[in-house]
């Protein structure tokens, strides 16, 4: 007597292999022609209804952005080594506490001349997302000066 269920009993699958892409395209490549695909009919869509002299200006814009775009493509993000990028991430870094020190000194001076009936718990109690979103940037940028400062310097050669 076969115990044994059919439906459970292994059968042999087909091994299907998905077709694999014959050129890889650099992340780049892929970001240039992703934009052009949208702004080109942007273009041809918007510059019969603009003036001429602003339709000019912006096909030439256009036109800019593809060269831009195309000197992009050529860049080789595998030859950009992790100390070259030191500097761009000390910069964003020094962006995120500055635009959060910025945007505190903006919204305590909106509290002061605008809303001075609120005593400080007061303006804290109400706009405390506010302080939070403000201060979680600076943090943020404060942790990514912090892990540049903390990681090792490449050693020079003698």
């Amino acid at each position: 007597m076969d115990l044994k269920s059919k439906a459970n009993a292994s059968t042999p699958t087909d091994n299907i292999e998905f077709a694999q892409p014959t050129t890889t395209r650099k992340p780049l490549e892929l970001l240039r022609d992703t934009e052009a695909s949208l702004r080109r009919p942007t273009v041809a869509t918007l510059s019969p209804i603009l003036p001429p002299k602003l339709s000019n200006k912006f096909q030439a814009t256009s036109s800019l952005a593809d060269d831009s775009f195309k000197e992009l493509a050529e860049i080789d993000l595998d030859t950009i080594s992790d100390f070259e990028l030191r500097h761009a991430r000390i910069g964003v870094g020094l962006s995120f506490v500055g635009f959060g020190a910025l945007m505190i000194l903006v919204l305590l001076l909106y509290l002061n001349t605008l809303r001075p009936e609120l005593s400080p718990g007061e303006q804290i109690r109400q706009y405390w997302y506010q302080y939070i979103w403000i201060v979680s940037l600076g943090v943020a940028g404060m942790f990514m000066l912090g892990r540049e400062a903390m990681r090792p310097m490449p050693r020079r050669r003698k």
